[in-house]
């Protein structure tokens, strides 16, 4: 698929547009080859999207070449959108083998007035477009987070580990992915090959600037998420104080009952208490229990 880039895009029909107009190509890696072929370009490079691992740049002598691996909002560790383009002077070829291009474009096309009218604000477009949502879901991790804060607050910690762990991965795989686009507008904005208007590089920092506020909010989440599990590890570690007091308490309760009960497990012969038998043993160890009682409870222990 071609479309003609101008104000609002076109498909191309090659009846009545002229041949050489600046265009966008949509290909998938089949048709890559011929679309770079028409468009004038050569790569000296393979083109599988298979090996598509992130976002980066490259400048070749006739040419631009990228590659963009995007996560997919709804399964952010899982698998990305994997897209690569070209661009020199006149047309910018997009090879991508899931539509996800050309739902892109359908996109701009509903929502833009100035759709393309040249390759920097298409690219402007097309970049942003990717990353228009980012921000709203960088939002819900916010809220997550919340939640579990005040469930921590709470004292409700069960299953905290298993729900702060994606979350935190999320968050540095969305960092790092931000931290490449943000790098890939600089090399835009650089316009090594000339191949853009000087006019029009503006448009990159643009990209750049948006991406790097990204990548700081989700650095900022990061550390909110680190603080959280800090404040969870603090409230499992007073529980397991209050555990280790209780058990000191009950413990020291019970040792003079031991310490009595050992002394008249001896059997000797002319031990005072011993005619009183077990009745004296019993509220001997009555009042000792609840003195001890009284003394941890004054202490604030109990």
């Amino acid at each position: 698929m071609r479309y003609v880039l101008g104000e609002t895009l076109q498909e191309y029909q090659e009846e009545i547009m002229e041949k050489d107009r600046p265009s966008v190509f949509l290909a998938t890696s089949q048709t890559a080859r011929d679309c770079l072929e028409q468009a004038g370009m050569q790569y000296e490079g393979e083109i599988n999207l298979k090996d598509v691992g992130f976002c980066k740049m490259e400048t070749q002598q006739e040419c631009l070449a990228g590659s963009l691996c995007i996560p997919k909002l709804l399964d952010i560790l899982g698998e990305r959108y994997k897209i690569l383009f070209f661009i020199n002077r006149h047309h910018i070829v997009i090879v991508d083998d899931d539509e996800f291009s050309y739902r892109l474009i359908r996109r701009i096309k509903r929502k833009k007035t100035r759709q393309g009218e040249s390759k920097e604000k298409f690219i402007y477009n097309f970049m942003l477009e990717f990353i228009s949502r980012d921000l709203e879901l960088l939002g819900h991790y916010e809220k997550r987070i919340m939640d579990l804060e005040e469930g921590v607050m709470d004292g409700k910690i069960q299953g905290f580990q298993n729900a702060i762990m994606p979350i935190r991965r999320e968050l540095l795989t969305l960092r790092s992915y931000y931290d490449e686009i943000m790098d890939m507008g600089k090399q835009l904005e650089e316009n090594e090959n000339g191949f853009f208007a000087k006019k029009q590089v503006k448009y990159f920092g643009v990209i750049s600037d948006r991406a790097d506020r990204l990548m700081s909010k989700a650095s900022q989440l990061l550390e909110y998420a680190q603080q959280v599990r800090d404040a969870y590890k603090a409230q499992v570690d007073a529980q397991q104080n209050n555990n280790m007091q209780f058990l000191t308490v009950i413990s020291t309760i019970f040792f003079p009952l031991t310490l009595i009960t050992s002394w008249f497990g001896m059997n000797f012969h002319n031990m005072p208490e011993l005619k009183h038998g077990y009745p004296g043993v019993i509220i001997l160890s009555v009042v000792v229990m609840i003195t001890c009682i009284i003394i941890f409870k004054r202490k604030k222990m109990l």
